[in-house]
């Protein structure tokens, strides 16, 4: 148990390293002027927080822990790359179904932005798993 919590704190800083750029200085302007209109002005940080907790818990159990069992990176970038997809996908899919002119272009990248966030925090947590730890 202590391993997986360690493995688990070490995906939680490459999370929000790789996330907080991409957030911070890439995307910020590209959500601002596709979804502005639905941004609210204040985040709701409990929401958040959650969110991301829970979402590296599914890469450790879904992604790294898989990979470290089968000994392998190549299984691990699979399965991360994998995990990412359908996970943005429900989200940005479901809003492209339901969110009244919500962007194709936002569904797009955030598609492509999950499945290589969730592929490189499996990444770190399968190095840490191996080499690290």
């Amino acid at each position: 148990m202590i391993h997986h919590l360690k493995l688990y704190a070490v995906m939680l800083v490459a999370f929000f390293a790789i996330d907080m750029v991409w957030l911070g200085l890439v995307a910020r302007h590209f959500y601002r002027r596709h979804l502005g209109f639905l941004l609210a002005p204040d985040v709701n940080w409990i929401a958040a927080v959650l969110f991301y907790l829970l979402f590296i818990a599914g890469i450790l159990v879904f992604v790294v822990l898989p990979g470290l069992d089968a000994h392998s990176l190549k299984k691990t970038l699979m399965l991360g790359a994998f995990f990412g997809l359908v996970t943005y996908a429900t989200y940005d899919l479901t809003n492209l179904a339901t969110v009244k002119d919500w962007p194709l272009t936002v569904t797009i990248v955030d598609m492509i932005w999950g499945t290589v966030l969730s592929m490189l925090v499996g990444f770190a947590g399968y190095l840490a798993g191996t080499r690290i730890l």
